[in-house]
């Protein structure tokens, strides 16, 4: 298995779409009203929307290759981009997700650790991310990987509020 990740620019926008409304979909149809979900997918995964997260200097995305196929990808945010105020001494990962056929293959360790690669070359002290309550695989994973929960903010998916738990790892 070859395993290799490359910032995306604005020539992967269409596969960007692709794979967010994929990976999203996965994750969280099956709690998820097909209604809310179609809403949420049309807003956050438009290819206007995303062309103005791509062009954002303090954002970047990532794709993760498996033997020359995309299998997943990476949303870090910094400064400004970051979804909550949490100082310029941290890095959000915004989103980290796999699609399913590639799950269990250490794929989301490899992302987490070029996430933390980013936040040391940026002089980060910490990272942090938003995970919803009720993800339990993805809570159980940070947690191995050393983060802790340091609060919570809400989510919307169309007008339901949900929660996310986030979670925190300090650097160094």
């Amino acid at each position: 298995m070859t395993v290799k990740i490359k910032k995306c620019n604005i020539e992967d926008l269409q596969m960007l779409q692709e794979i967010s409304i994929e990976t999203f979909n996965d994750t969280f149809k099956e709690q998820n009203s097909p209604k809310i979900m179609k809403a949420y997918l049309e807003r956050a995964f438009n290819l206007k929307q995303l062309e103005k997260e791509l062009s954002k200097i303090s954002s970047e995305f990532f794709f993760v290759y498996v033997n020359n196929e995309v299998a997943g990808y990476l949303k870090v945010n910094t400064n400004d981009a970051q979804s909550e105020e949490m100082g310029e001494e941290a890095l959000e990962i915004e989103r980290i997700y796999i699609k399913n056929k590639f799950q269990k293959h250490g794929l989301g360790k490899y992302l987490l650790n070029k996430a933390m690669e980013i936040a040391m070359e940026r002089n980060k002290k910490k990272i942090w991310l938003g995970v919803w309550e009720k993800n339990e695989n993805a809570i159980a994973f940070y947690k191995k990987m050393g983060f802790v929960q340091s609060g919570a903010h809400s989510f919307y998916m169309g007008d339901e509020e949900q929660m996310d738990f986030i979670m925190t790892k300090t650097l160094r």
